[in-house]
């Protein structure tokens, strides 16, 4: 069974079409999840949605039948034509799967190189389908050296520091429109994750902040968590702050556009706004003269700039991906490797212990000879397993690992994934 990733990302899909991928809400999330793990050649299964990526993490026993399976189901969720969306989706499996999801948990398949929301949403992701069940013993694994790939990334480079999200992207190309930004009125639509790095990012450069949400209690407690002064103002203003505001950027996850040619004016004085969520927030008809609007997707010029500066940084880093990459099937066949000698040795002291007891039975030994004859068996059978479990360990570093073991577990009726243990760490960890 391999590793299978079905992916969409701001590389080989627009705004549009991510906007009908995006999945809104935890009920949404966990219907498509549990279609996905219905199915009998696909087990186990993540889905990481974001504004500029949905990946679909699993495994697969047949990996050409599976890919069609789950984006025919993900066709039919976002209502989009299927032959247009399999010839869309990058298809990964197996070692290209792993260093995938690497190269995505390490930030560096994102459109703002290093940015540093990707693995706590990566992480949420996977606790998402932990929680359900959905997660066993060889998704665990993957991700735990995923996390791990990106704490190492994160160390050994620099791409985690300065401008590195799609909020602080936004703010940078703000700043950039309206040269000094001091005490120049910057609208923040929502209260979530990304409201709080829009606005961090905005007090930083100098903006004068305002923050509405249709939640007023979060919008207020999202104001009271930074020393800085922050205006609240209900969402029934929202129409009049656009008029006043000359930045505004919108973040929620509402499904549908929450601005639209109702409830906006146009108005004489200069306006840019920033929509960086996905569903978009704004409708795309609005078109008022003095209002620029900037998309996800139309932040590229700032990312170009972006890539430049981080290159030789992202060289490192991908350096470290295909390393651990490497690792990690090393690390794979180690755990098959290491229960695979105990288990041979398990078996045989079961051997053991049910010969010599049916030998005192029938009176060919006596009793209180039992251990040291115990004993005598055990020097055997370490004696003689002990080259098989030499060679068996030196394979562990051979291509033909995965056959040797899988043929020495049928034929010892092993189960592969016996007395392997193997929880992610990341599970028992408060997420940040």
């Amino acid at each position: 069974m391999s590793y299978l990733i079905i992916s969409f990302s701001h590389k080989n899909t627009d705004i549009q079409l991510r906007e009908k991928l995006a999945f809104n809400s935890d009920e949404e999330k966990e219907r498509f999840l549990r279609k996905i793990a219905s199915d009998e050649i696909t087990k186990e299964v993540v889905l990481l949605s974001t504004c500029n990526r949905v990946e679909i993490i699993t495994r697969s026993i047949n990996i050409k039948q599976s890919g069609k399976n789950i984006i025919k189901k993900l066709s039919s969720y976002a209502g989009v034509d299927f032959d247009m969306l399999y010839d869309r989706a990058d298809i990964y499996d197996n070692d290209g799967a792993v260093h995938h999801l690497f190269t995505v948990a390490s930030a560096l398949d994102s459109l703002v190189i290093g940015e540093t929301q990707i693995v706590g949403q990566l992480k949420d992701a996977y606790r998402f389908s932990s929680d359900r069940g959905l997660c066993d013993v060889k998704m665990n694994r993957i991700m735990h050296y995923a996390f791990k790939c990106a704490a190492n990334v994160r160390t050994a480079t620099s791409l985690g520091t300065g401008s590195v999200s799609v909020a602080s992207t936004a703010v940078a190309k703000a700043k950039e429109i309206v040269v000094d930004a001091t005490n120049v009125d910057a609208l923040v639509i929502g209260a979530g994750e990304m409201s709080e790095l829009t606005i961090k990012h905005l007090l930083s450069s100098g903006f004068r902040v305002t923050v509405t949400s249709r939640n007023m209690k979060k919008a207020q407690d999202l104001a009271e968590s930074f020393e800085e002064h922050i205006y609240v103002e209900p969402y029934d203003k929202l129409t009049s702050l656009l008029d006043t505001s000359t930045v505004m950027i919108t973040a929620t996850s509402a499904p549908y556009p929450i601005i639209t040619k109702e409830n906006t004016n146009e108005v004489s004085k200069y306006r840019y706004w920033f929509d960086i969520a996905v569903p978009r927030d704004i409708d795309e008809n609005i078109d008022y003269s003095n209002l620029e609007i900037y998309s996800v997707d139309d932040l590229q010029d700032i990312v170009n700039q972006n890539m430049s500066l981080r290159a030789s940084q992202a060289k490192q880093a991908y350096s470290i991906v295909s390393k651990m990459s490497i690792e990690f099937f090393s690390w794979l066949k180690t755990l098959e490797v290491e229960p695979l000698v105990k288990q041979l040795h398990l078996n045989a002291q079961e051997v053991i212990e049910k010969k010599v007891s049916n030998a005192i039975k029938k009176g060919f030994i006596k009793g209180e000879d039992k251990e040291n004859i115990e004993k005598l068996c055990q020097t055997v059978i370490s004696e003689y397993l002990h080259t098989p479990s030499v060679q068996i360990k030196s394979i562990s570093k051979n291509m033909e690992c995965d056959v040797v073991i899988g043929a020495i577990q049928r034929v010892f009726g092993i189960n592969s994934d016996a007395n392997i243990d193997m929880t992610c760490e990341h599970l028992s960890k408060k997420l940040k």
